[in-house]
């Protein structure tokens, strides 16, 4: 459980599961595990009661960089949150493999890497160089669902 113990220490608590907006249905699995890889649906930051965190908008229009680059962080907590109830353990998780992360973007907006930056840095934090290291993409979206301004997805290897 070291992980879970590193969160704590940085004050940091994974959220409840996602409330999905009324009307809106999600028929998919959040985390699906095959074999030795957990493969992770697109996140987006959630409050601790599993509700959507503000703000919501475009980065580079309404929300600024350093508000996305926290958009990330926070998704990042979302995206452990479901890995835990998934795997039940996050030191289950022995490596980031690859990272998708998008960014609701004003137009012209292209320092996306900024943003995801969010989510990275966490997962180094939490994980070290040796399992937090991932492949990485950032890329500016039109749009996303509920006007978030990050959502990420991943793919980890998992000890079985």
């Amino acid at each position: 459980m070291e992980i879970e113990k590193r969160l704590e220490a940085m004050g940091l608590a994974l959220p409840e599961p996602m409330q999905a907006p009324s009307g809106m249905r999600l028929p998919f699995a959040n985390v699906r595990v095959w074999g030795d890889r957990a493969y992770i649906a697109g996140h987006v930051a959630q409050n601790p009661d599993g509700t959507l965190a503000a703000p919501q908008g475009k980065v580079g229009g309404a929300v600024t960089v350093e508000q996305g680059y926290a958009s990330a962080r926070l998704t990042a907590l979302s995206i452990l949150g479901s890995l835990k109830r998934e795997l039940g353990d996050l030191d289950r998780v022995v490596g980031w493999l690859r990272v998708l992360g998008m960014v609701n973007v004003a137009p012209g907006f292209n320092t996306t890497p900024n943003v995801v930056n969010g989510f990275s840095d966490l997962i180094l934090e939490l994980y070290g160089e040796a399992a937090g290291r991932h492949a990485r993409s950032a890329v500016g979206m039109a749009v996303l669902p509920f006007e978030m301004p990050v959502e990420i997805e991943a793919e980890v290897a998992i000890r079985e």
